[in-house]
């Protein structure tokens, strides 16, 4: 389940475990003031498959092109 990043007017910021389902907290679990649901900054994105990583292989037309362009460029 994701985490979702929330701001207490009164405690300040927290962090609550919900279903992506579930609808927006309003009010603060320790305080019961309310609450805003913010944007989370540090989202964890994992590629994953091939072309993803450096040891993969590109197409040929890739690497032949690379050479063709430095080749043009020398």
């Amino acid at each position: 389940m994701p985490v979702y990043e929330y701001k207490c007017e009164n405690c300040g910021r927290f962090e609550q475990v919900q279903k992506i389902t579930d609808a927006p907290l309003t009010t603060c679990p320790k305080c019961n003031g309310p609450v805003k649901k913010l944007i989370s900054r540090n989202i964890g994105i994992i590629f994953r498959g091939p072309g993803f990583y450096c040891t993969d292989n590109r197409a040929s037309e890739y690497s032949d092109r690379a050479k063709e362009d430095k080749a043009a460029h020398s």
